[in-house]
């Protein structure tokens, strides 16, 4: 099979076929929340996808990057099944921003590729995604894009009525079982939210034979979690204020190989663990006496299993007043205290303990229109205090502050919609005890973008940024102070020593996005094309060097280009009065080459998904084909990735009795057992992702 062709010539299809089908409008009815002056996606030149409701129910899984692997432009970088980190136009880490209600996660996952996201899917109502520089409302490190969760943990409206639901879902390649509780109502003004979860997972199971030794699953992937969520809010006219918090605890096991423990010539740093050794390894899970049984098989010498126990308490205020003053159309002012901290085990011992204690300021205000114009003035601040101590910490404890101030404005003339802005930013970081030089950046991105709807449902759009990011913490202190060989501290996540380089500049870039969508009754087709060209492009290159057998990678700066396409179509090819059928099409491709000629490393290759869909009022059938070309340019030093095909079949089924419905679900993914390996995780050599997988759920709502 061609993949290549075969893809595209199924993309071009569906996007000619929609094109000559019925042009009646289709509205978007969800509002933004991620920009504050647009009501609808469809009123926007940012490529924005939102999942919520039904969709989002289908599509939530226990991580965020596999929950939004299915759209266009957006791939998972699993460590694991119990790390999923977001992929965004080929950037991730500290170029992709996410927030909670607006305001940013503040966890660690930014440091490391098996930090997990602390956000959860499950709860989530909505889940908005900018793909490109949403720098202006968001900062530096939205460079690649945001990705907002919305969860009204502070009802931002008064329910008529109480809601409550129950959700249950069982996953047959993890036998993991997950449960979520919810609750809205109000007592008169008070509006009240709560909500609980809780998923517990044992070792992962993959295609046959693809795990490590011959095995088909996983060891020492099991993992736990649980969170739950207090919130209210008082409403009054003209406006609310609330308060929640929120309480999570995530304790998962790391696979086979994530952590080599490379060696050093220092003792204090000896290797205890040689990388080719996994093959003949015990896995002795400390923190699963059920599986210990399995591991038998591994070999005679044992070695310690790496488990993370992360628990993150998040308090949000927020104030919201409509038409407070003249010419104010809308006042909203929130702040956000986060204390994060997760601990890596080495077997019983305590290896590193990483804590982010951080609060975040944001205002917004919206002015009232100005002939066709429309705006928001916003200021951002937020204080960070991050550390990490133990026998792997490569980053001196650092205080990190941050200013924003943005401007965002948009004029309409008909079916013309023009809208721009700038952002100025400082960021400065300061190593504590003076143990590394403090480093301060004052940043400036802008912004101008086009709307023209040259028909009541074609769409043409084209966005011109100029973004800056400040170097993250990691990039400019990793090993800071650790002079020679003797002293580099090994990034067990990556099994590499990592230098930072305090003499690093801001990062720019130059991106040009232009988007061409069609919103009708009967299809829909969104097209993106992009080009981003990076000056100072921040990079964690290969030297050359060995210490040991542990390479030595430099973070450094060149210049950088990247370049893609998206496709995303739907087409109502056939309605009756019991049902309709519809065809799915997606289709994305992202190249990235650095300044010398050599490709970005970890990049997805050309995939792409075909679903067929069979709705009736009370039940939905569906049937999908996702695959990805080989990844043939993966970067120096990095493995290729075989291309694979998933199939999976699935349905749904909606029951209502009385004033209680419940949905119920059924699927079976990766039918064929493909074995299925993502170039965008460091770990694919290791830790496939999972095989053939029976899953059942759950729904009611009240």
């Amino acid at each position: 099979m061609n993949f290549k062709k075969t893809t595209l010539t199924l993309g071009v299809s569906v996007a000619l076929s929609s094109a000559l089908a019925d042009d009646a409008v289709n509205p978007m009815e969800h509002v933004l929340v991620t920009l504050p002056i647009h009501q609808t996606a469809t009123e926007t030149s940012l490529p924005v996808t939102v999942l919520t409701g039904q969709e989002l129910a289908r599509e939530a899984v226990a991580t965020l990057g596999e929950t939004l692997a299915q759209l266009p432009g957006v791939h998972n970088a699993s460590f694991g099944p119990g790390v999923g980190q977001p992929v965004i136009r080929g950037l991730s880490g500290p170029r992709v921003t996410t927030l909670q209600n607006g305001t940013r996660s503040a966890d660690a996952s930014s440091l490391s590729a098996d930090h997990v996201v602390a956000v959860e899917p499950l709860l989530a109502d909505s889940i908005e995604v900018l793909r490109g520089p949403a720098t202006l409302l968001y900062g530096g490190g939205a460079i690649g894009g945001v990705i907002n969760v919305l969860d009204n943990r502070i009802p931002m409206e008064l329910p008529d009525e109480t809601r409550w639901g129950l959700d249950y879902r069982y996953t047959g390649a993890s036998s993991g079982n997950a449960g979520t509780f919810r609750i809205d109502t109000a007592f008169g003004p008070v509006a009240l939210h709560a909500d609980a979860l809780f998923r517990d997972t044992d070792n992962l199971e993959v295609s046959e034979g693809a795990g490590s030794d011959g095995a088909d699953f996983l060891p020492n992937t099991d993992a736990q979690a649980s969170a739950g969520t207090l919130g209210l809010a008082v409403h009054f006219e003209g406006g609310f204020f609330g308060v929640s918090v929120n309480q999570q605890e995530n304790e998962y096991g790391l696979p086979e190989g994530s952590h080599g423990h490379p060696g050093h010539d220092d003792d204090d740093h000896a290797d205890d663990h040689e990388e080719d050794d996994h093959d003949d390894d015990d896995h002795e899970d400390d923190h699963d006496d059920d599986h210990e049984d399995d591991h038998d098989d591994h070999g005679e010498e044992e070695e310690e299993t790496i488990r993370l126990d992360m628990e993150q308490t998040r308090y949000d205020v927020r104030l919201q007043l409509d038409e407070p003053l003249p010419g104010i159309r809308r006042f909203s002012g929130v702040v956000s205290l986060t204390e994060y901290e997760h601990t890596e085990f080495e077997g019983v011992e305590v290896g590193t303990v990483y804590t982010s204690d951080a609060v975040e300021g944001r205002l917004e205000l919206v002015h009232s229109p100005i002939g066709e114009m429309h705006g928001v003035l916003g200021l951002q601040v937020s204080e960070t205090e991050f550390s990490a101590v133990g026998e792997e910490a490569f980053v001196p404890p650092t205080d990190i502050s941050r200013f924003g101030l943005f401007l965002v404005e948009d004029w309409h003339n008909g079916s013309l919609q023009l809208e721009g802005g700038f952002r100025f930013d400082r960021d400065e970081l300061t190593p504590q005890d003076g143990v590394a030089p403090s480093k301060e950046y004052d940043s400036f991105s802008a912004a101008i973008g086009a709307l023209y709807e040259f028909t009541d449902t074609w769409h043409l759009s084209a966005t011109l940024s100029r973004s800056e990011r400040a170097p993250s913490v990691e990039e400019l202190y990793s090993n800071y102070g650790n002079t020679g060989p003797s002293m580099w501290v090994t990034h067990a996540a990556t099994a590499a020593i990592e230098l930072g380089d305090v003499e690093l500049d801001t990062e720019e870039s130059l991106n040009i996005d232009v988007g061409l969508s069609l919103h009708g009754d009967r299809q829909s087709l969104r097209f993106a094309a992009y080009y981003n060209d990076f000056d100072n492009f921040i990079n964690l290159a290969s030297t050359g060097l060995e210490v040991g057998e542990t390479p030595v990678r430099r973070y450094d700066q060149s210049s950088a280009e990247f370049v893609g396409i998206e496709l995303d179509a739907d087409w109502n090819v056939w309605e009756t009065a019991g049902g309709r059928m519809l065809v799915e099409a997606q289709v994305d491709l992202t190249r990235g080459e650095l300044g010398d000629g050599s490709d970005v490393p970890r990049l997805p290759p050309l995939s792409g998904a075909l679903g067929l869909i069979w709705e009736q009022p009370a039940a939905r059938y569906y049937t999908r084909l996702t695959a990805a070309d080989s990844q043939d340019r993966p970067g120096e030093n990095e493995e290729a990735t075989a291309s694979w095909t998933r199939w999976d079949v699935g349905g749904e089924w909606q029951l209502v009795f009385s004033d209680v419905q419940v949905t119920l679900t059924a699927a079976l993914n990766n039918i064929r057992d493909e074995e299925i390996r993502l170039s965008t995780s460091v770990l694919r050599e290791y830790a496939p992702e999972p095989g053939r997988s029976f899953n059942v759920g759950v729904r009611m709502e009240f």
